[in-house]
């Protein structure tokens, strides 16, 4: 947390006092910056300490915040409304305009720096479907807004970096946005929630997209249930191009006659004998390189590209795993072949069929 640069205790002899009983002093002015509102969304720097200089909350560590002003507290509100982007303020902020006792929060007169940055108040999309969207299956559809820089079109499996905002198209409301959430959304396409994963792979680089996702599609980001059609705004940072598949094995298409076969059908070949002398339980927590294809050759997941061993519980996995990796040594590499009924049982989003996955038990923790 950072030491305060001026003293907390109280407002300077110069301070504005407004009839509120806020005082605040405009360190940094910029006449020609623009004016904030009570309406807009801004990108702010700030630190906040009690007047004994305790800092209880900071920015400066990181990247800037983004508030929306309607939400913050009284006194905030209040003072950002009387400064302008590219300025800095210092205000003090009596206990009836903060936190008002609330148990849990900051007590007292609280005392703020900010650098206002900029103002990045969202713009409502469409909520209706434009004549010039890309319409695509069961309602889904889309519109590149902006283009980017990006020359080549987006893969599933490409991780990529953006910011969203997503609206009900039934009242206009805005339900979620990574930029409140103060992080973007990473990670590979094809494993986002449906809605994006279908229309992300039409963009680039750098593009602005409108998606429009009715039902079936209508769950938020954070995989909640919303009904009715959603409306999301997204800014596509980077993309990083996935790294080339690992290569499937010559036996991926079936279990060789040398497997062994358990009686739930699952089938298994020892690749590299381990050197452990224990198995692991069905309770065991587990560290292992593995990497899975199904039986068409395609790879959908591998620790080994991401260079870093996953670790989990035996009871958390598929059924496949569960049973299998106790068969299992530490340093062992095991090939499997996991029958449906064992893997993911036809649910949606997940790969499909017969399963075939090298695994290496790492260490049994």
């Amino acid at each position: 947390m950072t030491t305060p640069e001026f003293n907390v205790k109280s407002a300077p002899a110069g301070a504005i006092k407004t009839a509120s009983g806020l005082e605040y002093v405009i360190v940094s002015p910029n006449p020609d910056g623009a004016v904030i509102t009570p309406k807009d969304w801004i990108l702010v720097h700030y630190s906040g300490w009690t007047t004994d200089g305790n800092c209880f909350d900071t920015s400066t560590d990181g990247a800037p915040a983004v508030f929306p002003i309607e939400q913050l507290i009284d006194g905030m509100r209040e003072a950002l409304c009387l400064c302008r982007t590219g300025e800095k303020m210092r205000v003090w902020i009596p206990e009836d305009l903060a936190y008002k006792g609330v148990r849990g929060m900051p007590q007292g007169t609280l005392v703020f720096e900010f650098r206002v940055i900029d103002i990045v108040t969202p713009k409502a999309p469409p909520l209706e479907v434009p004549a010039d969207a890309i319409k695509l299956h069961d309602g889904l559809a889309y519109r590149i807004d902006k283009r980017g820089p990006g020359e080549r079109t987006i893969m599933p499996e490409d991780i990529v970096n953006i910011d969203f905002n997503g609206w009900r198209q039934t009242t206009g409301e805005m339900f979620h946005s990574s930029m409140q959430m103060g992080e973007p959304l990473v990670g590979e396409v094809h494993k986002f929630f449906p809605g994006f994963r279908e229309t992300l792979v039409f963009g680039h680089a750098g593009d602005e997209m409108t998606v429009w996702v009715p039902q079936p599609y209508g769950v938020d980001p954070k995989g909640d249930y919303v009904p009715g059609v959603l409306v999301f705004t997204v800014v596509i940072h980077e993309v990083t191009q996935a790294p080339e598949p690992l290569p499937a094995p010559d036996d991926v298409a079936a279990a060789p006659a040398d497997a062994v076969v358990t009686k739930t059908g699952l089938a298994s070949k020892v690749l590299t004998v381990g050197d452990g002398k224990m198995h692991p339980t069905s309770r065991s927590r587990v560290r292992v390189h593995y990497t899975g294809w199904t039986t068409d050759g395609k790879m959908f997941d591998s620790s080994v590209l991401r260079g870093e061993p996953s670790e989990f519980g035996l009871n958390q996995v598929i059924a496949g795993w569960t049973e299998g990796v106790q068969l299992m040594v530490e340093g062992e590499t095991r090939r499997f072949w996991i029958p449906e009924a064992l893997a993911y049982r036809g649910m949606a989003g997940a790969p499909a069929g017969m399963l075939v996955f090298d695994v290496t038990l790492l260490a049994i923790l």
